[in-house]
């Protein structure tokens, strides 16, 4: 599975979890860290990322277009890097499952 972060996330998060996570990338390796979301959306259907992401907005891009791609969610509140990296690992098995259910587009995590 493929991991695209949103700018709003730190783009460190993409080599603290490769090892669950290989061949993720993040909107500014990419160039689209000053893109729209629809731009960052598009990109992730076409090249079959899922987006990770804090803004509330992907969600309702999922419920406005459908997916894929799929979305994850951090609803946590105010938190570092690093608590955003234990979240996607303590969730791991929870992605993994969303990701394999064709119906479901947004898993939301706190």
């Amino acid at each position: 599975m493929n991991l695209l972060f949103d700018q709003n996330l730190s783009p460190r998060l993409v080599n603290r979890l490769a090892d669950l996570y290989p061949d993720s990338q993040h909107a500014s390796f990419i160039g689209l860290d000053q893109a729209d979301d629809r731009v960052l959306w598009e990109y992730a259907n076409q090249h079959g990322f899922t987006v990770v992401t804090r803004d509330s907005d992907f969600s309702e891009l999922n419920v406005l277009r459908g997916f894929p791609p799929k979305v994850i969610w951090i609803r946590r509140g105010n938190c570092s890097t690093n608590q955003i990296e234990e979240i996607l690992r303590s969730h791991y098995q929870d992605i993994i499952q969303f990701y394999e259910d064709p119906a479901l587009g947004v898993l939301a995590l706190y």
